[in-house]
């Protein structure tokens, strides 16, 4: 499940004057990037990550709404009961995106085409929104089809169509298919996922590596991954990138205001971060970071700043650098039972 839009969706559904108008979710400025854009936006060439003056450029008569993130979790979490009354097994992916395992459904409906138009019919009803689905046999196959019909839209792929529906598609519709893979894919005359097929699993993992396993199984319609649902939290982060580029030190209140947002995030989790991570941006783009790894879990807000400001010190490209961004992020979580094994070790 997809939800259209979502940010400008919620915007227009929360504001009658937007519906219908070209809305981009950004906040205006020399190095703001465009959060979402209605499909209004998106018909003149406006899409998420793209920088927000060159939505401006594009699409002169685009309404630009500050993002509310706050509220769009609101509204995700709205969704995600949505979808719990259908099936446990829910792998959200984003604020706006999630697997569904509905092999067995709550509703006892007797197929996932009828799960999905329940699904949809219920979030337009109850939240005035629009979601487009993807029916498959596996994870892979079902992220395409929901892109495949939207917006509002809902797509299936049965088990014997798989072969048919991949084969004419592009490789780059292909996951972990960049612009570099694409390249390489092309000096072999691989232009679709068929054309994959006439290359054999060894040359393939020759050629990309692991990736190359992957790319021989995907052609084939091959996914294997199961549903994850509640899958642990990999890490928490904030970044903000700066109106005008900034020399390193006068970047402390940014760093101060970002590492109290992620020490209020990581309140929620049950296990705990042991490694805080500093990321930086020059003018040049050129992307630094650098980490601390401890033993012992913050014990503060206060110390998450200490120790962030302090890695920034570890930071020397000359006192007349400038920085255009800078982030702060906790990682390496651990279950609580963890850190106190590894304290008692350390005793």
């Amino acid at each position: 499940m997809d939800m259209d839009a979502f940010y400008a969706s919620i915007e227009q559904r929360d504001h009658p004057a937007l519906q219908g108008q070209p809305v981009v979710v950004a906040w205006q400025g020399a190095r703001s990037v465009v959060c979402a854009a209605s499909y209004e936006a998106r018909r003149l060439g406006v899409h998420s990550a793209m920088p927000a003056r060159r939505a401006e450029r594009l699409c002169p008569s685009a309404i630009f709404v500050p993002p509310d993130f706050s509220r769009y979790r609101a509204v995700s979490e709205s969704v995600r009961r949505i979808l719990g009354r259908y099936t446990d097994l829910v792998e959200p992916l984003s604020l706006d995106e999630a697997y569904l395992d509905v092999t067995e459904n709550k509703a006892g409906l007797a197929s996932a085409t009828q799960v999905a138009e329940a699904i949809r019919r219920d979030i337009r009803a109850e939240l005035e929104l629009t979601a487009s689905a993807g029916v498959a046999p596996n994870k892979f196959l079902a992220k395409i089809a929901s892109d495949w019909r939207k917006p509002d839209g809902l797509f299936v792929i049965r088990p014997g169509e798989a072969a048919a529906f991949l084969y004419p598609l592009p490789v780059t519709r292909l996951p972990g298919v960049g612009q570099v893979t694409a390249r390489k894919l092309e000096t072999l005359r691989v232009r679709t996922a068929g054309d994959l097929l006439a290359l054999d699993r060894s040359g393939l993992v020759r050629e990309f590596g692991r990736n190359g396993l992957r790319l021989y199984e995907l052609a084939r319609g091959i996914d294997e991954r199961k549903v994850v649902p509640n899958r642990p939290t990999q890490s928490i982060s904030a970044e903000d990138t700066f109106e005008r580029d900034r020399l390193l030190e006068e970047t402390t209140s940014t760093i101060r205001s970002l590492a109290e947002k992620v020490w209020v995030a990581s309140r929620g989790e049950k296990r705990v971060a042991h490694t805080v991570v500093l990321k930086l941006k020059t003018d040049g783009f050129r992307v630094l970071t650098r980490s601390l790894t401890q033993d012992a879990p913050l014990a503060s807000g206060d110390e998450l700043i200490r120790i962030v400001l302090a890695l920034r010190g570890r930071v020397d490209l000359g006192p007349h650098q400038a920085y255009r961004l800078v982030g702060v992020g906790l990682t390496n979580f651990r279950e609580p039972e963890e850190t106190v094994v590894q304290a008692q070790l350390l005793e």
